[in-house]
């Protein structure tokens, strides 16, 4: 009786495998649609991180540009005036953008370059070299803090709100503040969080 019901058992499992074989029509049906619902979702979003990653370039370079200018000024009690006095090691030129510093005495003036040793300011910038990218600008100054009762270094990180030509020329932006709570970007550019 046993090896009856074991036969019957194994008899009965390979019939119902080989009635499971394969897929309906209507199966397949759903989850092509699915998955071109969920590959039109994700499409744009794909297609952009090229886009966002060669910015992002130029987000890290100008920052970093920012951070030491803030080191090199408490060194030395200037401003860098070159990419190489840095010490960064970043070229002035990628594919994407060219990178460089304007230097000027004070913010009300205009970014032509300056006695370097009297700057209370700088513009770190990265001008795209692609239509579809964005501009990046960078300004460290010497401010004060909220208080008023001490100097510091202060910086802020600029993006152009538009991609291309249009967008703002970012070599020659100037940030006006004088404290920390009164950072703005100049027209056209919003600040990088």
């Amino acid at each position: 009786m046993k090896s009856e019901f074991k036969a019957k058992l194994v008899q009965h499992l390979l019939n119902k495998k080989n009635s499971e074989k394969g897929f309906t029509l209507i199966e397949l049906l759903v989850v092509i649609i699915i998955i071109g619902i969920l590959a039109a979702i994700a499409l744009p979003s794909f297609l952009n991180q090229a886009q966002k990653a060669r910015q992002s370039e130029a987000k890290t370079y100008t920052g970093s540009m920012n951070r030491s200018q803030q080191a090199f000024y408490l060194e030395k009690q200037t401003f860098a005036a070159t990419i190489g006095f840095l010490g960064l090691g970043i070229n002035t030129q990628t594919d994407n953008y060219k990178y460089g510093i304007d230097v000027a005495t004070q913010i009300a003036k205009d970014t032509t370059p300056a006695n370097v040793a009297n700057n209370t300011w700088v513009n770190n910038y990265g001008v795209q070299r692609a239509t579809t990218l964005k501009g990046y600008a960078g300004t460290t100054w010497v401010g004060q803090t909220q208080s008023g009762d001490e100097a510091n270094t202060l910086a802020i990180l600029c993006e152009n709100t538009q991609t291309g030509a249009t967008a703002a020329n970012v070599s020659g932006q100037t940030v006006t503040a004088t404290t920390i709570s009164t950072l703005t970007c100049a027209t056209g550019m919003d600040s990088v969080k």
